[in-house]
């Protein structure tokens, strides 16, 4: 039996196979739609409030390139 489940997108039965080639979505459409949907912060990942500029990338190298010494 092929488990099928919802597309996360528009609701459509999508079988859970291998050869789902977008699963859990239903087209490259929907599943675009959801990557966009991440991309504009529409979705969010609940959670404490974080201090981004100290945990980025850029934080790090702020903090190397003020340690550097000039010639």
């Amino acid at each position: 039996m092929v488990v099928k489940v919802d597309c996360p997108t528009c609701g459509r039965k999508v079988p859970f196979t291998a050869e789902s080639r977008w699963r859990p979505f239903c087209s490259e459409r929907c599943k675009s739609v959801d990557l966009g949907a991440w991309a504009s912060e529409r979705y969010r990942i609940s959670g404490d409030a974080r201090d981004d500029a100290a945990s980025s990338d850029e934080g790090e190298a702020g903090r190397y390139e003020g340690s550097k010494t000039q010639k």
